[in-house]
């Protein structure tokens, strides 16, 4: 029995010697010449808060904050008062070091804080990864991920990665596409359902069955030489249940953890208006913000300055290592609105010019508009979340009717009009995104499988005010029905694959039918790119008739008529009525058939059917 202790005794004894003191170090590195100087560095290691840290060539710590947690220490560092390119960060234990890491400040690339971001004169196209294009099946599967290629289930992983998109940014480009968006590409090791990204496992890590940070690094690269840009999704309000921090916190409040809940889980109740609802009860508003996404997705505790300081100095890193263009940011609203608000602004104190795009799925233009930076809005309650862009949800929800529906007081194409009668409410109406869907919705062309509603939202959304986004295959009319299940509408995109037996990344291995929905696409991307009146000029519209909408875009050095005939049936305008928009003008050409328009008396517009006129 003493052997058997014994043996126990020097198993522990070599697991301890042979744990690192020192395991992690986040960020790994940093720059010089940061706006904010102040660095804060998690170092993380067996117990390594009881030992003594220090710095190489005599610089000084401004601050260690020890945790709950033992195997944390966050060290601050003030990077003007460093000279030097790199530095030993040392841990002691009575003097002697038992473990080192040298810890390099890069030069910073000229004018990275001056940096350009997508603007309303962009079309940003939104990839699911996974889905999009395989191009490098050796990386389908990893020794150091959990879930397997499986093509055949809906909810497993395909294998598309970054090399897929590298490989077709030619086609996005001749498209016309001039920004890119994609799904999460860090790594997500949870056992299954793990292709979508959105439960982080390692906030520095590109998940490896997508590639490496510096394929990432080169995707940017890539899409910068082709004057495009690129969009990271940034996920704020929850971490995934295999992140190597969730697993060992920090301390129990770096989350949100219900003690009544399995594993301190407890489900949010979803309802964003206890933001600001001045008489919602407290609980709710708790369950709202502090609930769990899912059982997946631990809730982050953004009252916690260390998480939110840990979240600002990941997104400037990813910013700054990569070159991004802007961000999108996920679940937006169910954040903590203090330290959200602080998160943004940060960020944007870094990058005056970076947009930042919240996810804000609400249903109504006051609730929205709450949530954009300086609104008036949420000015009442003296609140300011410093966010750029918010996404357009009520037009997305008028979309999804108007199309199937006949006129009405408020049906038909008067859903569209009601919507942006309502732009009085947005700081900034150039600076919101329009889409007709995403990866969360049902796709356009299941719910419209008729090609001319296609041309129909696609005349909508790129003419409007704001920021078109597209989602990757709609543009070969791609459907998918959510109500099977998110993988429907995650198809893969044909082509992608070897063996593909239909490949519309070329015009030769698309149908005819792709082809259609292709060149119409492509056709006012590219048309749309070089006109600032789409991109910035005023809008006048009118009241829809007989189930047509009629507006015009407008500066002081042109104009463009947008004319949507929502009907069945063939339309004439009187167009006296629209002579504030036409002022003299007596001809025009409507760039989408090519011909010239007589704008003297009357039009004639046929049945489901649009046209941009410009004057």
């Amino acid at each position: 029995m003493k052997k058997i202790y014994t043996i126990i005794a020097l198993s522990a004894a070599a697991l301890a010697f042979s744990q690192k003191p020192l395991e992690k170090v986040e960020p790994a590195f940093w720059w010089k010449g940061m706006k904010n100087p102040e660095l804060q560095i998690l170092v993380y290691g067996k117990d390594i808060a009881k030992n003594e840290v220090e710095l190489s060539d005599g610089i000084q710590i401004k601050n260690i904050q020890k945790v709950e947690n033992p195997n944390y220490v966050f060290l601050t560092v003030n990077t003007n008062e460093i000279n030097v390119p790199q530095f030993k960060i040392n841990i002691k234990n009575r003097k002697k070091n038992i473990g080192s890491y040298t810890y390099q400040l890069k030069q910073r690339q000229p004018d990275s804080a001056d940096r350009d971001s997508f603007t309303s004169k962009d079309v940003i196209y939104l990839i699911m990864p996974d889905r999009f294009a395989n191009g490098n099946p050796a990386n389908d599967n990893t020794k150091d991920t959990a879930e397997k290629s499986n093509r055949k289930d809906p909810g497993g992983r395909h294998g598309g990665d970054i090399e897929g998109i590298i490989k077709n940014l030619d086609y996005l480009k001749d498209m016309g596409v001039t920004a890119v968006w994609n799904t999460p590409l860090l790594e997500d090791n949870e056992p299954s359902y793990s292709y979508h990204g959105y439960a982080q496992s390692d906030y520095y890590k590109i998940d490896p069955r997508y590639g490496s940070n510096e394929d990432y690094q080169r995707l940017a690269s890539e899409l910068h030489k082709r004057d495009m840009k690129l969009i990271m999704d940034y996920v704020t309000n929850h971490w995934g249940s295999q992140s190597w921090i969730i697993k060992d916190l920090p301390s129990k409040d770096w989350i949100h953890y219900w003690k009544e809940g399995e594993k301190g889980f407890k489900r949010s109740n979803y309802r964003m208006t206890t933001q600001f609802d001045t008489n919602a009860a407290k609980t709710d508003a708790e369950n709202c913000m502090d609930g769990w996404f899912d059982t997946t997705m631990p809730d982050m505790n953004q009252s916690n300055p260390l998480v939110v300081n840990y979240m600002v100095q990941n997104a400037v890193w990813w910013t700054e290592f990569a070159g991004l263009d802007g961000l999108r940011v996920d679940t937006y609203s169910y954040n903590d609105k203090k330290g959200i608000a602080e998160w943004t602004k940060r960020i944007t104190d870094e990058y005056p010019n970076l947009n930042i795009v919240g996810e804000v799925w609400m249903h109504d233009q006051a609730q929205m508009s709450y949530w954009q930076k300086d609104s008036k809005i949420a000015a009442i309650e003296n609140y300011n979340s410093h966010l750029p862009s918010v996404m357009d949800f009520t037009l997305h929800d008028a979309i999804g009717h108007v199309f199937k529906e006949n006129s009405g007081w408020d049906s038909g194409i008067q859903r569209v009009y009601d919507n942006f009668a309502n732009d009085f409410l947005y700081p900034n109406i150039n600076n919101i995104l329009v889409f007709a869907e995403n990866h969360d919705t049902q796709r356009f062309n299941q719910s419209y499988p008729n090609i001319q509603d296609y041309k129909l939202a696609m005349t909508l959304i790129l003419t409007v005010r704001g920021i078109p986004q597209l989602y990757y295959g709609s543009e070969i009319g791609m459907a998918g029905d959510k109500g099977k299940g998110d993988g429907d509408i995650r198809r893969d995109f044909p082509g992608g694959w070897n063996g593909d037996s239909n490949n519309a990344f070329v015009k030769s291995g698309r149908t005819d039918s792709q082809n259609q929905y292709f060149d119409f696409t492509k056709k006012l991307l590219n048309w749309r790119k070089s006109k600032e009146v789409i991109h910035t000029g005023k809008t006048l519209h009118y009241v829809p008739e007989n189930n047509v909408y009629v507006y015009f875009r407008y500066n002081d050095k042109e104009r463009v008529m947008t004319v949507i005939n929502n009907n069945t049936e063939a339309q004439v305008l009187n167009l006296k009525r629209f002579s504030e928009g036409i002022k003299n003008v007596s001809k025009g050409k409507d760039i989408i058939s090519g011909k010239e328009v007589s704008l003297e008396n009357s039009l004639n517009i046929p049945a489901k059917t649009s046209m941009i006129i410009e004057l």
